[in-house]
């Protein structure tokens, strides 16, 4: 059995084959421009229940007000801007503790909203849900009996 691998996505060779999915593929174009971040800061993704999910960033060492979250065009932007590093005292040795600027971005669906987020033991938590619209959910059906 042969195997077939696909090395990129050709969106606008998609659209010869395709009509109305404009929007999907433009979803999918802003979540494939955001594979080639850094790896820094690590992160998770945990799915708490079927509409609720967390990211987790791991920000050790940056205060309260070095970090940002932000929610734009469909779009979760986590920023870390370390403000004290110009302020130690001292030479390193080693340091093997990174307290470099960062943007993490995360492409969200449209029904998500953040809920919140908090900082506990240097892990940034911030809290998802998905709502599903009245169009959307199950509806059922009266059936009515004639005589």
């Amino acid at each position: 059995m042969k195997q077939l691998y696909v090395n990129s996505l050709d969106i606008p060779q998609i659209h010869r084959f395709a009509v109305g999915f404009d929007r999907m593929f433009d979803e999918l174009a802003r979540t494939a421009g955001t594979l080639n971040s850094s790896n820094y800061p690590p992160y998770n993704i945990v799915r708490i229940a079927e509409t609720e999910y967390e990211i987790e960033v791991a920000v050790a060492g940056f205060a309260e007000d070095e970090l940002d979250v932000e929610m734009q065009n469909g779009e979760l932007f986590v920023r870390g801007e370390s403000k004290s590093a110009d302020t130690r005292v001292g030479n390193y040795l080693h340091q093997g503790i990174a307290a470099r600027d960062f943007t993490r971005t995360f492409a969200l669906a449209d029904n998500v909203e953040v809920k919140g987020a908090s900082v506990k033991n240097g892990i940034l938590t911030i809290k998802l849900e998905v709502f599903i619209p009245e169009a959307e959910k199950p509806k059922k059906i009266a059936i009515t009996f004639q005589k």
